[in-house]
């Protein structure tokens, strides 16, 4: 494909379960990559679909099967719906993410659900999809794919930041573009929200309210995986295994506290002074967690307009997916840890 203005939908599910982002994008190809958001909504759950989700790391594979074959369905529907609230016309793909079940790139395995040939018939729209596998194939961690993006759309700032179910950062190192997940963010902090009867933690006020337990922020701070290198990524087996065993030890609004000033260092522990920092994803309204992070370095923050912190993972996904019709790169070894930079993604039609 040689046209230089794309008309798509970027689609991304986070592991926070919010609910299912989906962004009308144009992207333009001229000297630079540049790009309009034109409607963007993230569609909420219900409550049955996003118990599954929860609930999935722990099925069986004909459970599994059987899941993304529902999964894809709804992903399917919910897109059909936005379309046609939207009125949108001509689109040249939609792009999408899916929704991840288990990451395990150290056994060569990661599982998007939603990924399935049907969801092209369901929606009568090309589709691009399935970035992560390729990857993994190729001795990559499938993850984060973000960083692409971070350089061709957001490449004026020194480091970009996404703060959502997970922390992960990108920044150009040595003319190459090194990212990596710093810690978990949302799936844990809601986690013991919904735990005091809310969502999430609106603004940080739980953690506010919460009294920071040293014992379990050194145990947490001490992880071996905060000494590894890059490129290293995380999924909720991880955070299973080793960060609620440390906070299910103590009262709910205390682990959010404890857990939100973990976060802030260890972020602050991969930024250097001064530099630009670009901050997106819905942690970006903790003002409380922003403060903390203020607190623990001198790094130039800006946050961007809210249609951009909300769906800048749609929008990136919506370029990968562009990149890989183009036949270009969208994935780029240095972030990964892949053999080699490649085209990532599978392409689906009605």
């Amino acid at each position: 494909m040689n046209h230089q203005y794309y008309n798509v939908l970027g689609v991304m599910s986070g592991t926070s379960l919010d609910g299912i982002d989906i962004a009308h994008i144009t992207l333009v190809r001229k000297d630079v990559w540049s790009f309009q958001i034109h409607s963007a909504e993230t569609i909420a759950y219900t409550p049955s679909m996003k118990q599954k989700l929860a609930e999935a790391i722990h099925f069986d594979p004909a459970a599994i099967k059987e899941l993304n074959e529902e999964y894809t369905e709804y992903l399917g529907n919910t897109i059909n719906t936005f379309i046609t609230n939207n009125q949108i016309k001509e689109i040249v793909a939609v792009c999408s993410h899916g929704h991840t079940i288990f990451h395990k790139p150290q056994e060569k395995y990661t599982l998007q659900i939603g990924n399935l040939p049907h969801l092209a018939k369901i929606i009568k729209e090309r589709v691009v999809c399935d970035f992560r596998v390729q990857d993994v194939e190729l001795h990559g961690q499938g993850a984060p794919l973000v960083p692409i993006g971070d350089r061709l759309l957001f490449g004026n700032y020194d480091y970009c930041l996404n703060l959502g179910g997970f922390a992960n950062l990108s920044f150009e190192k040595h003319t190459q573009r090194i990212a990596y997940d710093i810690c978990p963010v949302n799936v844990v902090l809601n986690h013991y929200s919904l735990k005091l009867g809310k969502e999430y933690d609106a603004g940080g006020a739980f953690a506010k309210a919460g009294k920071i337990q040293t014992p379990q922020l050194k145990l947490l701070n001490q992880l071996a995986f905060y000494q590894e290198v890059a490129p290293k990524s995380l999924g909720m087996e991880w955070v299973n295994e080793h960060i609620f065993k440390i906070l299910d030890s103590i009262q709910s609004i205390d682990a959010i506290a404890t857990f939100t000033e973990h976060v802030a260092i260890q972020i602050a522990n991969q930024l250097q002074d001064k530099k630009t920092l670009l901050i997106t994803g819905g942690g970006t309204f903790n003002t409380y967690l922003i403060d903390s992070l203020k607190k623990h370095t001198a790094v130039k923050i800006t946050i961007p307009e809210d249609e951009i912190v909300e769906n800048k993972e749609a929008l990136i996904f919506a370029l990968l997916g562009v990149l890989k019709l183009r036949n270009t790169n969208n994935c780029l070894s240095s972030v990964t840890g892949a053999s080699k930079d490649h085209s990532s993604g599978v392409i689906y039609v009605p």
